[in-house]
């Protein structure tokens, strides 16, 4: 559990908070006392069934809510839009189970009772933003997006639009994912000896190699050859200007516009290298109004992954052609592991906190930038300084969503 200023403390000096188990992983410690001190008498019926994935979510919007002054037991949020982006469904699998082998003519009554809650609760990728739309007891809209790692990106993309064509004027988006631990040490297990038949199986589009994850990620560097996971939540609340100013809120900084794209592959699992789609979700997202030139900084989405920084790289040298060499692009997930949905919410943050700052923060584990990588990524873990109005941040479901958010800072224009 990090408060704002904890997270920019990892990011802007590069740290991995990443833990070694046989893979390396982004774990979250939430003990029940931590739980129950965030989120007291809540019904037992429901929170006894909770998942990690339940838990996480409703503690990072607790959290939020508090950073931004506003009383969920109050009935500030009455009427606020519970959107939330899901990708992995591995929280879902154990309730799914349970039902699907329970025999109807042993199971006592109220087994069957708890059975019911424990599926009608996470059965569903629609499992968080049910209980979140529970505990804030709100009238507003409350639906979940799934489509990866872009996820929670394409609902911030949702809330703005809402907000802007005065359907709401408050909205509460959560990332949240598991992608378990144990899960992932068997992908790896699996996977160590599966590269010969993939090898007799691959196509144009798709790596020559499966992925790791026994060794740490390093976006933009070249070494880099894994991806690491983690689990988590991010929750951000957005609110129209008129409210904000209403009540006083502090404000980090606005999101402007959002466009996304996909690259038209019938390959479902690959991303197109030169980075096509990439450029038109941007020039979706800038439209008229704004031009690149505007823009010397971009939140990456790279996990490691030298697919994606090949699109990225390539994507960047359209945009910016010969000045691509002055743009800085980075990347936290090594701070944090590639944790799925909470990926948007998760860069939106890290970048009105630059904004906000004057500072970018260094693409952590990144040490000697790849020969592809035409752009600074600011490697070692220190910040750059910079005076910045307005960045762009990047997310991608590989083989899905390429999505694009404009952010300025509290005073641009």
């Amino acid at each position: 559990m990090f408060t704002v200023g904890e997270v920019w403390d990892v990011a802007a000096n590069g740290r991995s908070c990443l833990k070694h188990h046989g893979v390396y992983y982004g774990s979250v410690d939430l003990p029940d006392a931590a739980f129950a001190e965030r989120l007291p008498d809540l019904p037992g019926i429901f929170s006894k069934h909770y998942t990690n994935a339940h838990r996480y979510g409703l503690v990072s919007l607790v959290e939020a809510c508090a950073d931004a002054q506003l009383s969920i037991r109050g009935g500030d949020l009455s009427d606020a839009a519970v959107l939330v982006g899901r990708g992995g469904i591995d929280a879902n699998v154990a309730s799914y189970l349970e039902v699907l082998h329970a025999d109807a003519r042993t199971t006592a009554p109220h087994e069957a009772m708890e059975l019911f809650v424990r599926a009608q609760q996470g059965l569903t990728p629609s499992d968080v933003a049910l209980v979140q739309g529970a505990l804030m007891r709100t009238t507003g809209p409350c639906f979940t997006v799934s489509c990866g790692c872009a996820s929670s990106a394409v609902q911030i993309g949702n809330a703005r639009r809402m907000i802007a064509d005065g359907d709401i004027d408050l909205a509460v988006v959560t990332g949240v994912d598991v992608f378990g631990v144990d899960v992932i040490q068997n992908v790896q297990r699996l996977l160590h000896g599966a590269q010969r038949a993939y090898d007799s199986i691959r196509v144009d589009g798709m790596p020559e190699l499966l992925p790791a994850f026994d060794r740490v990620m390093r976006p933009y560097d070249r070494r880099a050859d894994c991806v690491n996971h983690g689990e988590g939540s991010v929750t951000l609340v957005l609110e129209s200007r008129s409210r904000a100013e209403q009540r006083g809120a502090y404000t980090y900084g606005q999101v402007l516009s959002h466009g996304m794209t996909r690259d038209g592959l019938s390959n479902p699992l690959a991303s197109d290298e030169n980075g096509a789609s990439l450029v038109a979700a941007v020039r979706k997202c800038l439209g008229d109004r704004w031009d690149v030139g505007q823009i010397p900084y971009i939140h990456g989405g790279s996990d490691g992954d030298v697919v994606v920084t090949a699109f990225e790289a390539n994507a960047a040298k359209q945009l910016y052609g010969d000045g691509v060499a002055d743009l800085l692009m980075t990347s936290q997930e090594a701070c944090f592991g590639h944790n799925g949905a909470p990926a948007g919410a998760l860069g939106v943050a890290l970048t009105l906190l630059m904004l906000e700052q004057g500072e970018v923060c260094p693409t952590a584990n990144c040490e000697e930038p790849a020969d592809n990588v035409c752009f600074d990524p600011v490697p070692g873990v220190h910040t750059r300084l910079i005076e910045f109005d307005y960045a762009l941040t990047l997310n991608y479901q590989i083989g899905g969503v390429k999505s694009a958010i404009l952010l300025g800072s509290s005073d641009a224009g």
